[in-house]
């Protein structure tokens, strides 16, 4: 994970001149389609691990509780130093933080293929989470120095697209790299695929340096009147809404009960998400295939219906502008299909339809979440208590994975680690029904700019 996207309901665009929709469609297009290619990698870079143990374990010997602690301490390094990266993108700019960030995290995941003992896997993870954090929160930050408020969630889904592309791309090239590299040059499959996986964003750390201004005033593929539009803009828009908040804000925020209720719903909600992203391939291999390509392939359909499911979910919950019962009935139908796969792995067609009907039930509850919570926690400490609920429910991408892979390495089987995230996504379900208010859950939101990890 999919690291995360916003959605804060419909917007209400104001009427906007030719000039003006002129000046932000080139921005788009020269934004837009860089961030998208490095959240795929960043995405892919994040939860490739799960093909990798389809080799790793058989050419290191490491359990099932090995790989579950190394592939959740990375959101360990990554909670830590989403604030200060986003501190120094502020005082150096944007141009010196992407290209330090995608440079380290390529230089990093191309080096997991050097792998040997559990200690080096437990330390590379770590200090890839550390490289990769500030990069959507800068990415995020980035976008308030361009976008006005009513423009930048669009921009902010960048990461919801990005995450279904790296799954049904990475899939592919994951899949394909293992299975016809391995051997060559005396590496194993895994190997070249660290190798070739991560020297793509270490490539993309060299453009940024090249390609990003630091400021709309720097970039010379704007006009001077479209900076000053885009200027303009950003005065009447007059709120910087990144994850560094004012002290008064993030103290009312913390006296909120409720805020430490949707911080327990997002924490439920990643111990689904990850549950998925980090063991597919696993859980694939499970019915019974056994070439790596064609895992891969087989990833791939999960994650489409994902993407579309995640537009037509968030489509309908807009319309009606209904959180609750989107959010809680798609949890609960998609904790009834990962419970299901315990009992169906006799029949792989049966198996692959409950994964494919799990996987877009679930990941498509992110957006009707966030939008849920920017509603509810209202304008006043919105910006802060976003970000805690996104750091403090970050600790279920690291539960997840490593109490999974403890339960797989202690009873051979994943089937008690499905049970007990099926459990605890209904237990989600209920919350966001009980706790949280139908008339305060259905607001239509500006756009906020925050991370959903």
């Amino acid at each position: 994970m999919y690291e995360n996207s916003v959605n804060e309901g419909r917007l209400q665009p104001e009427p906007e001149d030719a000039n003006t929709r002129e000046t932000y469609r080139r921005v788009t297009r020269r934004l837009f389609p860089f961030f998208l290619i490095c959240y795929t990698l960043a995405y892919l870079d994040r939860v490739n691990i799960g093909f990798a143990q389809l080799q790793m374990q058989r050419d290191l010997g490491f359990s099932a509780a090995v790989y579950g602690l190394g592939a959740g301490v990375f959101f360990i390094g990554y909670v830590l130093l989403e604030v200060p990266s986003n501190l120094m993108l502020r005082k150096i700019g944007a141009r010196k933080t992407f290209t330090r960030i995608m440079v380290l995290w390529g230089l990093i995941s191309a080096a997991m293929m050097f792998v040997r003992t559990p200690i080096q896997f437990y330390v590379l993870r770590f200090l890839l989470g550390m490289a990769e954090a500030g990069f959507f929160p800068g990415m995020v930050l980035y976008f308030t120095y361009w976008f006005p408020r009513r423009r930048r969630a669009a921009m902010i889904n960048v990461a919801t697209l990005g995450s279904c592309v790296a799954g049904v791309g990475g899939g592919i090239v994951s899949g394909a790299v293992m299975r016809y590299l391995d051997g060559i040059g005396g590496l194993s499959g895994w190997q070249w695929m660290f190798l070739v996986e991560g020297t793509p964003t270490v490539l993309m750390g060299v453009i940024a340096w090249f390609f990003l201004v630091d400021r709309p005033g720097s970039a010379r593929w704007l006009s001077d009147p479209q900076k000053v539009i885009i200027a303009a803009d950003l005065r009447v828009s007059g709120e910087d809404t990144t994850a560094l908040h004012s002290r008064r804000e993030m103290i009312l925020a913390l006296r909120r009960p409720g805020l430490y209720v949707l911080s327990l719903i997002y924490f439920c909600l990643n111990t689904g998400i990850y549950t998925l992203g980090f063991w597919i391939p696993t859980i694939i291999k499970g019915f019974g295939v056994a070439d790596v390509f064609r895992i891969g392939l087989y990833t791939t359909i999960p994650y489409a219906f994902g993407a579309v499911a995640m537009f037509y979910m968030t489509r309908s919950s807009d319309r009606r502008e209904e959180r609750r019962w989107h959010f809680a009935v798609s949890m609960t139908m998609g904790a009834l299909a990962l419970a299901l796969l315990t009992v169906s792995t006799k029949s792989f067609v049966v198996s692959m339809l409950l994964v494919t009907v799990s996987f877009p039930l679930i990941f498509g509850s992110l957006p009707i979440f966030w939008a849920a919570a920017s509603a509810w926690l209202g304008e006043e400490v919105q910006a802060a208590g976003l970000a805690f609920v996104s750091s403090l429910g970050s600790i279920g991408a690291f539960v997840s994975p490593a109490v999974l892979g403890w339960i797989k390495t202690e009873t051979g089987s994943l089937n008690y680690g499905f049970y007990l995230v099926a459990l605890t996504m209904v237990f989600a379900s209920a919350l966001m029904l009980v706790m949280i208010s139908p008339r305060r859950s259905i607001k239509p939101m500006r756009p906020v700019s925050q991370k959903a990890v």
